[in-house]
Parts: C-alpha cells; sequence; structure tokens
C-alpha cells in the first residue's frame, strides 16, 4: 500500500513552525545539545530535527516525549482547554425555545 501524502494548508504549516521554534529555543535556553535531548526522549536525532522544522510527518508520541524531557509537557494540556467556539456553539444549542408538537395543538 502506497503512503498517503499528507497536504498541510500554510495555516498549519507556520502554527508547526513556530512550534518547532519554541522547542528548539526551550532546549538551548536549557544549554542542551540536540543529540542529549534526542537521547533523553529515546528518539533519534533527525527526529529532533524533524521537530525543530516543524515537519508535520512527526508523531504527537515524539513532541510529548521532547516536551516532557525540557519539563514542558502539562503545556500540552493547554491545547483546546479554553474552546471559546465550542462553548458558543454549546450554548447557543442549550438556548432553544420548546415548542409545543403539532399533535398536541390539535388536541387543544
Amino acid at each position: 500500500m502506497a503512503k498517503k501524502k499528507i497536504v498541510i494548508l500554510p495555516k498549519i504549516q507556520n502554527i508547526l513552525n513556530e512550534l518547532g521554534e519554541n522547542i528548539k529555543l526551550a532546549r538551548l535556553r536549557r544549554n542542551l545539545s540536540s543529540q542529549q535531548l534526542a537521547e533523553r526522549a529515546n528518539i533519534s536525532r533527525p527526529t529532533l530535527t524533524s521537530i525543530e522544522k516543524g515537519l508535520p510527518t512527526v508523531s504527537i508520541g515524539s513532541y510529548l516525549l521532547v516536551l516532557h524531557v525540557l519539563g514542558l509537557e502539562k503545556d500540552f494540556l493547554l491545547v483546546a482547554k479554553d474552546d471559546v467556539l465550542g462553548r458558543k456553539l454549546q450554548d447557543a444549542g442549550i438556548i432553544q425555545k420548546n415548542r409545543a408538537s403539532k399533535r398536541m395543538k390539535n388536541e387543544k
């Protein structure tokens, strides 16, 4: 079976690039080489390089391993925590006028 090509929108790629850059800066602030971080996260150095470049083919588990070594794994829990749009949609669905069914109107 041939591998399916991943199509990433530019907006999403920019987010991945920024995430990779943030991870790289966190590594450098801790004065860790890429080899040290890769070994501690139990991933290959090329995988870490892919993470820092924001490549979309890296598994989310690898990202979490790196964040754990950097002490930033709890930051991952902030993703979708404050889902403003979702809450508005939920609230809109909750506040619905209740109407009597047609059958009930005919019985009157």
